[in-house]
């Protein structure tokens, strides 16, 4: 079954929880054709949207849009008046995938520095006996090489975490990439790898894990007028009666 999909300032987002988000991708596991593209949806992204058609695109293609941001659960609380029960995120679905089909499932781990995937991907197969068919870095060249193996992988799963650029790549090439389903990972690689360690558990619970990693990461403050700039969006479509406002 298909989840209630909400508009929020002209994106999708579905109203699903974790369990219900599991549910519809152990769906798209059983299903052949193209990539189905799981976009977990943050203030950022929403931003960055305003202004990068690409993004739009992908978020608006997206089969599955998660709410990864308590952000977004206040923005669709104020434009939709309905809001997903809790955040999905990118780190909580990716361990929980893990832990629901373990050795059934093949995984890619494309993205981060060198070396990261590897340390991502060996620690994965230790801890959930999941099998890794492919590891690739996010500093490649050669981007034609990168899809062939994944295509020549056939993985169940893709976690791509390249950052910025990680949605639109899986958007851009997804009727061909060859994996059944493809999730924007932002750093989790790190965090699989031991490199990186997440909030702590009080943080996630209040939902300010964002606002610590902001805090605490000075990398992290230019990010902030972002967070400033999608406030300010939704209240003005807020005040303009729910309109679209790009």
């Amino acid at each position: 079954m298909k989840p209630e999909r909400i508009s929020l300032m002209g994106l999708p987002l579905d109203l699903v929880n974790m369990s219900g988000a599991l549910e519809v991708i152990e769906g798209f596991l059983g299903e052949s054709g193209p990539t189905r593209q799981v976009l977990t949806l943050n203030p950022e992204i929403v931003v960055r949207a305003e202004s990068d058609p690409a993004v739009r695109q992908a978020i608006l293609e997206a089969e599955l849009v998660t709410a990864d941001g308590v952000g977004i659960l206040w923005a669709a609380k104020q434009l939709a008046g309905k809001q997903p029960e809790d955040r999905v995120t990118g780190a909580d679905l990716t361990v929980e995938l893990f832990q629901r089909f373990g050795s059934r499932l093949k995984v890619f781990f494309l993205g981060a520095k060198p070396g990261i995937a590897h340390k991502a991907a060996e620690r994965s197969r230790r801890e959930w006996g999941i099998q890794v068919v492919g590891i690739q870095d996010g500093y490649f060249q050669d981007e034609a090489a990168v899809l062939e193996a994944i295509r020549e992988a056939q993985p169940d799963l893709l976690l791509v975490g390249m950052g910025e650029r990680q949605d639109t790549f899986i958007h851009r090439n997804k009727a061909t990439l060859g994996a059944k389903v493809a999730i924007g990972v932002g750093g989790v690689l790190d965090v699989l790898s031991g490199e990186v360690k997440r909030a702590p558990r009080w943080a996630q619970r209040l939902n300010i894990e964002w606002l610590l990693r902001v805090g605490l990461d000075r990398k992290r403050w230019g990010r902030f007028p972002r967070l400033v700039r999608f406030v300010r969006l939704v209240l003005e479509q807020k005040k303009a009666g729910g309109q679209s406002l790009f």
